[in-house]
């Protein structure tokens, strides 16, 4: 199925802002046992980290690459090449995985997961801010 390629972006925001909710979702609820200050600065700079060095610049990557393309349509998957797609599926079975081995205590899932969803969902709004832009024609092809 074909898509716009300014559709791309919104299916990215749909995709990074779920995930991010439900990975935010699930580090706050094992929070409150662990709510400290500290524990919150180790949050924001979980947050600080992923969004710098790792979120922040896959949407730049990516809104750059979906814009650049010369046809307008494209298939609904090329929202993310294939490194991306296998970087998602490491994370979602490392993710996964941690919490269902307990390999992972439940003090490490409430401080790190808010930090990484609250950073996963901020890339989700990034890209529909981008999708927005790319409607009203902020961006230039």
């Amino acid at each position: 199925m074909k898509v716009k390629k300014k559709t791309l972006l919104l299916i990215a925001c749909l995709v990074w802002t779920i995930a991010g909710f439900n990975i935010l979702r699930i580090g706050i609820l094992a929070y409150q046992p662990y709510l400290s200050i500290i524990n919150l600065f180790l949050s924001v700079a979980v947050f600080a980290v992923f969004q710098h060095f790792i979120f922040g610049r896959l949407v730049q990557k990516h809104t750059k690459r979906i814009i650049s393309y010369t046809e307008d349509s494209q298939f609904f998957l090329k929202f993310f090449d294939m490194k991306a797609f296998i970087i998602m599926a490491v994370m979602i079975t490392s993710g996964i995985y941690l919490r269902t081995s307990g390999l992972a205590p439940e003090h490490f899932i409430a401080v790190f997961y808010s930090g990484l969803g609250a950073s996963l969902f901020l890339a989700g709004i990034l890209f529909g801010k981008n999708y927005y832009n790319a409607i009203n024609h902020k961006f230039t092809n």
